[in-house]
């Protein structure tokens, strides 16, 4: 039997040997069919890319050998074509001559381009021959390719034949030697059940030896504590109310000095003897104060217990009022009740009571929650005194803050006023200067208008001409006439010396 644990739940199950070499055969069928079909992909991605290899190969053989024969396409389209053109530019040079040389001429032309023709179909056999083989190469690659590959394949096959055979192989044997191991490994947890077995025989047995020593044992401290509870109960009916209040107290009192030096080094705790306030003390006060001098904690104590077998019997609330009297009479932060009263309450046994529904800031408590009760109360009131500390930090920047905005303000109110003094000034100062451009505008039209008068007068004087003053005046018009006839015959009269116009007539 081999146990093995469940790598999703995490809990063990136990198999026997048939199915553990089971699991062990399909983990290792799985792995080797995994590595089987990856040898596969291997062997494919090879072939495939020898294949791949081949066609690129032919298919650039076959390229070199399209361009080759592009190019001597071109090479004798371009051969014919020249003798083509010099046929041509002879034909029409030999026109002049005679008829037999172009005859002449014509024939040996057209030998030449039965000869290149000849040469051109050639050239098309070669390229034809050239791309057949190129073909034929590529199809003997591509087979050569392809035979290689199932070559290879089958090679591979059958190594991975012999390395399943192998493996097989291997397997059996680690079978069988895991069949040995297992088989010593069941003798030696057999024998080491057998010793674990006889070991928890012999610790049951020391068990059983110590359990009845301890029962012995309890046997004989519940003796004594019985013989002790008697004891106390005897003591406690030969004590009268005020002893057992008083042995509370001292009780409280010596707990705290134990630990007064190293807890509470700065305390008060004292007997409350003032009955100037209200006429009425309480049993002790319990006082705490920072290093500056600001109290921390203050609490009024109240101890009280009575007698077992009591007839009298109290309730811890019968002093609640009182207590917490005296709490605000002397001015303390808390009120603290330890009590032996009602020793069957379920309420009270529990620990530290809160009784704060009643009363404001008052508690209840057992003798053995006596120190608990003052350490929980001193760390609120540390507490508290860092959060007051803290506050009235905040107070004080609030109060900075406040007179920096009245500050603020104040400067702001000035700051405002000056500017709208120099902005009233400055509005007063544009004013004046929106006049001043008003009235220069006012002189630059005028200006403007006198030019404008002064052009038109100008056009006016240069559009007077005679013809315009004796169009409607034919006094003026046959005086005009008359000088010029008169200029006229003296420029005939003297053709060498000109004669200076009186008058010039300009025609528009």
């Amino acid at each position: 039997m081999s146990e093995l644990i469940c790598p999703h739940c995490g809990k063990a199950f136990t198999v026997d040997e048939s199915d553990y070499a089971g699991l062990v055969k399909q983990v290792r069928d799985a792995e080797f069919a995994r590595e089987l079909a990856a040898h596969e992909k291997l062997a494919a991605a090879a072939a495939d890319s020898r294949v791949a290899q081949a066609v690129a190969q032919a298919k650039e053989e076959m390229t070199r050998a399209t361009s080759a024969k592009d190019t001597q396409i071109a090479q004798l389209e371009s051969r014919l074509q020249a003798a083509q053109a010099a046929a041509k530019q002879q034909a029409e040079l030999a026109a002049a001559q005679t008829k037999e040389q172009m005859a002449a001429q014509i024939t040996k032309q057209a030998e030449e381009i039965a000869r290149l023709r000849s040469d051109v179909a050639a050239a098309q056999e070669r390229f034809d021959a050239a791309a057949a083989t190129a073909k034929a190469q590529q199809n003997l690659a591509v087979t050569q390719a392809v035979a290689s590959a199932e070559k290879e394949r089958d090679s591979l096959r059958f190594a991975m034949e012999q390395q399943r055979t192998k493996l097989e192989s291997q397997l059996a044997q680690e079978r069988t030697q895991a069949k040995g191991q297992l088989e010593q490994q069941r003798t030696q947890l057999q024998g080491e059940i057998d010793r674990q077995t006889a070991e928890m025989a012999r610790r049951d047995a020391q068990y059983q030896a110590d359990l009845a020593e301890k029962l012995q044992a309890k046997d004989a401290l519940i003796a004594e504590a019985r013989a002790e509870v008697d004891r106390v109960r005897d003591m406690k009916a030969r004590l009268s109310t005020k002893m057992l209040g008083e042995t509370l107290e001292q009780h409280c009192e010596i707990a705290f000095n134990q630990v007064r030096s190293m807890a509470f080094p700065r305390a008060y705790f004292e007997k409350d003897s003032d009955l100037s306030i209200n006429g009425q003390k309480g049993d002790y006060i319990f006082r705490e104060a920072a290093e500056d001098g600001t109290e921390v904690v203050s609490i009024m104590f109240e101890m009280k217990n009575e007698a077992d077998a009591s007839t009298n019997t109290k309730r811890n609330e019968d002093f609640f009022k009182k207590l917490d009297s005296d709490r605000k009479a002397k001015r303390c932060e808390y009120a603290v009740l330890v009590s032996l009263l009602e020793p069957d309450s379920e309420l009270y046994n529990a620990g530290i009571v809160d009784v704060s529904h009643r009363y404001e800031k008052m508690f209840v408590v057992r003798p053995q929650f006596f120190l608990p009760i003052i350490t929980l109360l001193r760390n609120a009131g540390l507490k508290s005194l860092e959060a007051r500390q803290q506050l009235e930090l905040v107070r004080q920047q609030n109060i900075d803050v406040e007179n920096f905005e009245d500050q603020l303000n104040d400067f702001k109110d000035k700051f405002g006023k000056n500017y709208r003094l120099a902005s009233e000034r400055f509005q007063s100062a544009i004013d004046e200067i929106d006049k001043t451009i008003d009235h220069l505008n006012k002189v630059k039209e005028n200006l403007l208008g006198s030019e404008r008068n002064l052009r038109l007068a100008n056009d006016k004087a240069d559009a007077l001409s005679v013809k315009k003053l004796t169009r409607n005046n034919p006094t003026m018009k046959t005086l005009f006439d008359e000088a010029k006839e008169r200029r006229s015959a003296a420029d005939a009269a003297t053709p060498a010396q000109p004669v200076e116009a009186e008058i010039v007539d300009v025609d528009e």
